[in-house]
């Protein structure tokens, strides 16, 4: 596999915040992937997101186990980091990859729900 998936820029499928909300009602819903450092994570997240920093997860995509049909949503802060997620993804033979437009930056604008660990 060449560097070039790595690269942050360029265009990958989207969903935007409303229908990813909308999506994750629904009976057969998308595996959300965070790939954000651990703290960013831990500072506030999407339900039920699976945390695996992107400098990790082509190291972990194997024990992630997922079906190469199941839809996977990856986000990050601003939509750059999950950029090479989705490429990662895509090359692992799930074609139903995409990212949050516009990341977690987005999410918060419009409202949607966070998972905020408590802070002892």
């Amino acid at each position: 596999m060449s560097i070039l998936w790595w690269l942050p820029f360029g265009k990958v499928p989207e969903i935007d915040s409303k229908e990813l909300r909308k999506r994750l009602q629904a009976a057969h819903s998308p595996v959300v992937i965070d790939v954000r450092t651990t703290s960013e994570f831990e500072q506030g997240h999407i339900a039920g997101a699976i945390n695996v920093p992107v400098t990790s997860l082509k190291s972990r995509l194997a024990s992630l186990d997922l079906e190469t049909n199941q839809p996977v949503v990856t986000v990050c802060r601003s939509a750059h980091r999950s950029i090479p997620a989705v490429r990662l993804f895509k090359r692992a033979g799930m074609e139903e990859a995409c990212q949050l437009q516009g990341g977690m930056i987005a999410w918060e604008k419009a409202g949607m729900q966070m998972v905020v660990p408590d802070q002892d």
